[in-house]
């Protein structure tokens, strides 16, 4: 069986079926912050239409939260970089990811393993929205702004209400 995370948001729910079998180390690092209620108050921070929506580290004034240390990245698992799915966001380090995450909102090959080198590496897929698509879909098509250093942030803020395992 694999677990399911209820994602509640300004903009209503959705959910992520995560695939423990092919990314138990992402699986395990994503359970241990959603059980921390590390996310609960967070925002989508990132939305970027054709592409895809990020979040988890950032509150609503844009400060980054701390986080645990980075964790191996698992984008030789064989999942795709395909519409609804989540992955891992990272530094241009293979092995970076923390607590960030993004849903594609497009098939986006480009982000998958094809290699060894950073570029190539790609982005740890680890489970896919089975739920609320449709709250995605209204998420990536959000009017957004420059806030200080980062781009694409809503001008209106996405909040991550709560996000836990489903019973």
């Amino acid at each position: 069986m694999s677990d399911i995370v209820v994602v509640e948001t300004s903009l209503g729910n959705f959910e992520i079926e995560l695939d423990a079998n092919k990314a138990p180390i992402t699986v395990e690092n994503f359970l241990r912050y959603v059980e921390d209620e590390f996310y609960n108050g967070l925002i989508f921070h990132r939305v970027i239409d054709g592409f895809m929506i990020q979040g988890g580290g950032f509150d609503q004034k844009m400060n980054e939260k701390k986080t645990r240390s980075p964790i191996k990245n698992e984008a030789t698992n064989g999942l795709k970089n395909k519409k609804y799915t989540i992955a891992m966001a990272r530094t241009n380090a293979v092995d970076s990811a923390t607590s960030q995450f993004f849903i594609n909102v497009a098939d986006n090959s480009f982000l998958d393993n094809v290699g060894t080198t950073p570029q190539e590496f790609g982005y740890a897929v680890f489970g896919k929205v089975i739920k609320g698509t449709e709250v995605i879909d209204k998420i990536k098509v959000v009017p957004t702004t420059t806030k200080g250093f980062y781009d694409d942030v809503p001008k209106e803020t996405i909040l991550i209400k709560k996000m836990q395992v489903k019973d």
